[in-house]
């Protein structure tokens, strides 16, 4: 109860008011110099992007508009166009007097949502509750706002009263929930103001551009990926809540199958019996020393998914701790049998999780340093030696890696050739070639995506299209197609110890061999697959600012095939398949629901209401556990979800604990449906290709298998 009393002791006054560093001011001064003149899309400081600044400022404030209102954004405006001079003048009072007075509504907002819980709630009345309120406006009054959060509350009440709770409990419960995230408004410091601030003006000029202060660049981002034991994921605050932003490939969240970018962590608990600790609200830095840990001890997370709603179900994990090891990341490969017509052919699958390359080995001069395209060369020959018919190369959830890797890892399908060009800041195009007289595999080829495949994914992707050389099958990729860099503001300072961070700058743009770029709208694939992608809200085309499609002259290169002309010819056979396949069919209806879910933005406070639309969920649950004979074999629902896992309203500090639920591990060998179809699909290319001249693609020789 340490975090409860701390609260009632700071209510007594007003949160502390924070002012900037001299060392902040000068960082921002420094960083808006840099940014002027060498990032690759150079944006002058002035009025323009200072209104774009502080709007996206309060936006990562109050994303959901709960504690401003409309008079304070009247507020801020009248300041936009002071904040450029300001900035140059070394002056951050105005980012800081905001910040100040959002500390003071958030305490006006909990207290008065703690006042609400003294009374009752009527649940027969007819009302709705928007809780997605990014595109709502802002309330125009205080009253607006007090009734904006009386329906916050009781919906709140209503999820616990839903899940069985009396109204003892739940008033306890609720009273503890809001003291915490109450308490989070006598927190901050300075430098997390800073931070924020920041990063509303570097992401307001192109989304890949970030801000890190000392504390970040030295601490967050290389702890949380290789340096330091933990989960392998790269962790932000997103409306209070710890988000996944970054799974690292290989590490013990990605190998367990069971978390994804975008999910949140509400609580972290140490070893498979401790007690869980609440994180809602709580700053990043404590919630990454939580799950930090020693190697091979258990982490248990709390995780509510990304596309939960409020009445979703959370999902509890345990993850052992772990170093990410570049065997964890390594290519592997298996062989599916996929039956086309009287024939099975032999499909050879190569998931490759990220464009990895053991730059210490290589910089050592060791010969047998290992790498993402020697690896798959190695893979490759074992597959020419197993007989495989074709090779279908799994790159969904790649978010990229070395640029040298994804030119290397071209080059063993297409031979010698240019494979992605690069533009400079300065305009000058440089073309990146592959050097390989023969390619390592020359039979049909396939490449599966998804909105997850980024930047050295899309550029292979790409080149595999624009060569003609395989079928590009899945979703549409991410469409990352820029280069960063980091820039050390010290260094340029000459300052002898860290003080004003670092830059995370973009500096150069990807095109295609044949002269668009991969930039916003990615890879499209040849054979469209369906997904679970939030299209409206990840992908570059999320961001309101992405750089625009463009394109430059078109390289210098041969195509060794035409998928244009097969691709109508493979749809038709994929339809053809697909109707039949109630394993697929049962995958494109839990797309559909998903979507439809994620599309809702307010919900029923009316508790007969709320309840016919649990029974409604519980009555599709039921249908698809009796539909799908091996799911309810194992226990689970519909949704590959525990089918006793049911919502009940808690946060994680709130939930008992006394049954350890021990992490779902992937059952092996369980059917992918996507890679199963995207294989299908390879194996009608093939036979296409085979057998009509004007579909085959004509490579070079390959290389002999070793």
């Amino acid at each position: 109860m340490a975090i409860s009393t701390a609260a009632h002791a700071l209510e007594s006054g007003p949160p502390p008011v924070l002012t900037p560093l001299q060392q902040q001011a000068q960082a921002a001064h420094l960083s808006a110099q840099f940014l002027t003149r060498f990032h690759y899309k150079p944006v002058k400081l002035d009025d323009a992007l200072a209104e774009k600044i502080i709007t996206r400022y309060v936006k990562s404030l109050d994303p959901e508009k709960f504690f401003f209102i409309q008079a304070d954004i009247d507020q801020f405006t009248a300041q936009t166009s002071k904040l450029d001079d300001a900035i140059y003048k070394e002056d951050l009072s105005i980012p800081f007097s905001i910040f100040n007075l959002y500390q003071q509504r958030i305490v006006d907002r909990l207290t008065y949502a703690r006042e609400l819980l003294k009374q009752g709630f009527d649940f027969s009345q007819k009302e709705d509750y928007a809780f997605v309120r990014d595109k709502e406006p802002w309330p125009k009054t205080e009253a607006e706002s007090r009734d904006l959060w009386r329906k916050r509350v009781k919906n709140d009440w209503l999820r616990l009263k839903l899940a069985g709770k009396k109204d003892p409990a739940i008033r306890d419960t609720l009273s503890k929930r809001y003291e915490n995230s109450l308490a989070r408004a006598y927190k901050y410091k300075s430098d997390d103001v800073f931070q924020i601030f920041m990063n509303a003006y570097a992401t307001s000029i192109e989304p890949h551009t970030d801000y890190l202060g000392t504390t970040a660049a030295a601490d967050f981002d290389i702890a949380m990926k290789l340096s330091l034991v933990g989960i392998g994921a790269v962790l932000q605050e997103r409306d209070e809540y710890t988000t996944i932003r970054e799974l690292v490939p290989g590490g013990p969240a990605q190998l367990s199958g069971k978390i994804a970018v975008g999910d949140r962590i509400v609580g972290v608990a140490q070893g498979p019996q401790g007690a869980m600790t609440e994180v809602v609200g709580m700053r990043i830095d404590d919630v990454v020393k939580l799950i930090r840990g020693a190697k091979d001890t258990v982490v248990k997370l709390d995780i509510l998914p990304a596309d939960a709603g409020p009445d979703a179900k959370h999902k509890l994990l345990s993850l052992v701790r772990n170093k990410i090891s570049l065997e964890q990341q390594a290519a592997k490969k298996t062989i599916l049998s996929v039956k086309n017509g009287d024939s099975t052919r032999k499909v050879g699958v190569i998931t490759l999780p990220a464009f990895y390359e053991d730059f210490d080995a290589r910089g050592k001069g060791d010969k047998n340093y290992r790498s993402a395209s020697r690896d798959v060369a190695a893979l490759l020959n074992e597959l020419k030696k197993e007989k495989v018919d074709s090779v279908l190369v799994d790159l969904r959830n790649n978010g990229g890696g070395s640029l040298t890797e994804a030119v290397d890892l071209t080059g063993l399908f297409v031979g010698k050739g240019p494979i992605v060009q690069q533009r400079n800041a300065r305009g000058e195009v440089n073309v990146e070639a592959d050097d390989r007289s023969t390619p390592v595999w020359s039979g049909p080829l396939a490449v599966l995506i998804n909105r997850g495949s980024a930047s050295a994914s899309e550029i292979f992707a790409a080149a595999i299209q624009d060569y003609g050389r395989g079928v590009i099958i899945g979703e549409g990729s991410f469409g990352k197609g820029t280069v960063q860099t980091m820039v050390n503001l010290d260094q340029l300072a000459h300052n002898d110890k860290p003080k004003f961070g670092e830059l995370k700058m973009t500096i150069a743009q990807f095109f295609r061999i044949n002269g668009g770029t991969t930039q916003l709208r990615g890879v499209t694939p040849d054979v469209s697959l369906p997904g679970f992608s939030d299209t409206e809200n990840f992908g570059e085309s999320s961001y309101d600012n992405a750089l625009p499609w463009s394109e430059v002259k078109a390289a210098d290169y041969a195509k060794l095939g035409d998928i244009k002309d097969l691709a109508p010819q493979l749809k038709i056979r994929h339809d053809a398949r697909v109707e039949k396949d109630k394993d697929y069919q049962r995958f494109v209806e839990d797309v559909t629901e998903v979507n439809t879910q994620r599309k809702k933005r307010s919900i029923s406070l009316n508790e007969a209401d709320r309840r016919a639309e649990m029974a409604q969920q519980e009555t599709r649950q039921q249908a698809r556990a009796k539909d799908s004979a091996s799911d309810a074999a194992k226990g689970k629902d519909a949704d590959g979800v525990d089918a006793d896992s049911k919502d009940d309203g808690l946060q994680a500090n709130e939930r008992s604990l006394s049954a350890e639920l021990a992490a779902e591990k992937k059952a092996k060998g369980a059917k992918d449906v996507l890679l199963n179809e995207a294989a299908h699909i390879l194996s009608d290319a093939s036979d296409l290709q085979k057998n009509n001249p004007k579909f085959a693609v004509q490579p070079v020789a390959a290389a002999p298998a070793k």
